[in-house]
C-alpha cells in the first residue's frame, strides 16, 4: 500500500524531528565541519532548508529562528557550548571534500 501524500509528509515530519533530536541530544559534540565533510550538509544546511521550506508555505522564518529549531536552542548557545575551532587537518578535509564535491 502506497502511504497517502498527508502520511508520507507526516512520515517525513517525523524522520526530520528524528534527525534533529538526534543532533540535538545525542550527538551534540559532532562537529559541523564534519558533517560537512563525510555528508556535505550541516545543521546550518537544515536551518536554512527548513527556512526555506517555511518560506515555500507563507510562512516567515528568519535564519536565527530557523537555527534555534535545528539546534534546539538559540545558535549562539550551542555554538559556546559544543563548537570547537576546527583542526588543519578538518579545514584541509573540508578543502578536499569541497573539491571533489563541488
Amino acid at each position: 500500500m502506497d502511504p497517502s501524500a498527508e502520511d508520507t509528509a507526516r512520515i517525513e515530519a517525523a524522520v526530520f524531528r528524528r534527525l534533529r533530536d538526534h543532533l540535538v541530544r545525542v550527538r551534540p559534540d559532532v562537529q559541523n565541519i564534519d558533517l560537512m565533510i563525510l555528508a556535505g550538509f550541516c545543521r546550518n544546511c537544515l536551518a536554512d532548508w527548513y527556512s526555506e521550506a517555511a518560506a515555500e508555505h507563507g510562512v516567515a522564518l528568519d535564519k536565527d529562528q530557523a537555527r534555534a529549531i535545528v539546534y534546539g536552542e538559540p545558535f549562539d548557545q550551542w555554538k559556546a557550548r559544543h563548537q570547537r575551532e576546527a583542526t588543519p587537518e578538518q579545514l584541509a578535509a573540508f578543502e578536499d571534500a569541497r573539491r571533489r564535491h563541488g
